[in-house]
């Protein structure tokens, strides 16, 4: 796995480099609904990203967020947000990154998520633990959701749905320490995996959402589930992420 380790890991830092040069208010934005938008740069990103796979890799699968599915029943897959954090980017609010998962057969393997503004670059390897820049990653051992820094985000039909998240987030503001709305999900189950957050939660994620960010809270000690605690996997439309010791504890806010 060396040489594909580090080749999703340039890719992310090639992808990050290209967003971070075209950040900017400038951007062309297209709108995909009311409030869903994306930039010219999350395609110019989508591209790169695309095109070296494709060079590197011809019978690989691909899922990304905006482009058609290729090489579908392929045994090696990647999954690809080019640009998580669309809405922050095109504010140049700087909370963004590029994630790429790799899923072999069905489950994934190797997961990266890159932050060009920080220049952090996230990485799991199933069976061999995450990191930050090279550096082991733990997840954090609060064991009280009082005393828990969470996360979460809402859905772009939060104007339409009334499966929207609201109800959940006013149940929780009340029990956690604290609940942070970022934007951007992958980068949110990153920063759980390295400690900076105890908890995550949100609704309609896709798989280009949590594939690699959910293996870098598992490789780092963390949990996962859907909301109802059943088995989580990529098509789960709800995830409830944690360091594993609260867990138990935000599953029962979020049913009552």
């Amino acid at each position: 796995m060396t040489e594909i380790v580090e080749f999703a890991q340039n890719l992310a830092r090639q992808a990050g480099k290209l967003l971070a040069e075209k950040l900017t208010r400038h951007n062309q934005v297209y709108y995909k609904g009311t409030i869903d938008l994306v930039t010219e740069a999350d395609k110019m990103s989508e591209e790169l990203i695309l095109a070296e796979i494709s060079l590197r890799y011809p019978d690989h699968g691909i899922l990304s967020e905006e482009s058609a599915a290729k090489n579908e029943r392929a045994a090696m897959r990647w999954i690809i947000d080019p640009l998580d954090g669309t809405t922050n980017y095109a504010h140049g609010f700087p909370f963004f990154c590029v994630s790429i998962a790799l899923e072999k057969e069905g489950t994934v393997v190797l997961g990266v998520i890159y932050d060009p503004t920080r220049g952090d670059l996230f990485f799991a390897e199933r069976g061999k633990g995450a990191s930050l820049n090279g550096k082991k990653l733990q997840v954090s051992s609060v064991s009280d959701l009082s005393r828990s820094l969470l996360a979460t985000g809402f859905p772009y039909d939060i104007r339409v749905s009334k499966d929207n998240n609201i109800n959940f987030f006013n149940a929780m503001a009340v029990k956690a320490q604290a609940i942070r709305r970022a934007g951007a999900a992958a980068l949110d189950l990153a920063y759980l995996a390295a400690g900076r957050f105890d908890g995550f939660w949100e609704l309609k994620l896709k798989p280009w959402d949590t594939a690699a960010g959910c293996l870098l809270v598992t490789e780092a000690g963390g949990v996962i589930s859907d909301i109802t605690n059943g088995k989580w996997n990529l098509y789960s439309p709800d995830l409830v992420a944690s360091n594993g010791l609260i867990h138990d504890q935000m599953l029962k806010v979020l049913s009552s």
